[in-house]
């Protein structure tokens, strides 16, 4: 019999900049820096991934991205990897879901357009190019990406639409696991910022 999958995939939300601060939609169009408070977080990201021998790093190419990496230790020897950029919002970028909901009712992310920007599906379309590179690299993976980007990314794993990454909230700063039970793929860990994720 078959040995059940021992693969590991660790996803690292960026840390906080003002726009997620402000609950701004920060997409692929705009490079909003890491606040002091933000520099803080992924630091602490650090002992939490410290030690782990990542077969394979993937890092958005944004800076607030790059910083994050960087700072939790993670950006030595990692690849960019543009399917990891967050959702393109379109006209919605860097408007804040009220303001929105001022122009259409009832809008969110994952049930309404983005116009000029992409779809939920398009976004798992990436998602799904990471898994699969994800899961031909040999030992554990590190990607450091985006919020809205890495909901759709676990739902996706875990052979779900797009859609239902609405039930994985997730905060800046933090640090997600996933993984296999028996042949089962499934979440080990979600957003979380203590060093017991590693259990």
């Amino acid at each position: 019999m078959a040995q059940p999958p021992t693969k590991r995939i660790w996803l690292l939300r960026h840390a906080q900049t003002e726009w997620s601060r402000n609950g701004r939609h920060t997409g692929s169009r705009s490079d909003i820096p890491l606040t002091e408070e933000g520099e803080a977080m992924a630091r602490e990201l650090a002992p939490v991934v410290s030690g782990i021998r990542f077969g394979l790093v993937l890092v958005s190419p944004m800076n607030r991205t790059r910083r994050t990496a960087e700072l939790a230790g993670l950006l030595d020897g990692s690849e960019e990897d543009p399917d990891l950029l967050e959702w393109d919002y379109g006209d919605y970028e860097g408007i804040t879901t009220a303001r929105i909901r001022e122009q259409d009712p009832g809008w969110t992310i994952w049930t309404h357009p983005c116009p000029n920007g992409e779809t939920g599906e398009q976004v798992a379309a990436r998602a799904r190019n990471v898994i699969d590179r994800a899961l031909a690299a040999d030992g554990d993976v590190a990607l450091v990406s985006h919020g809205h980007y890495l909901r759709v990314l676990c739902a996706t794993w875990l052979h779900l639409a797009p859609q239902h990454g609405a039930g994985f909230a997730l905060s800046t700063g933090t640090v997600c696991l996933l993984g296999f039970e028996h042949e089962y793929r499934t979440i080990l860990h979600w957003n979380e910022r203590v060093a017991g994720v590693r259990s």
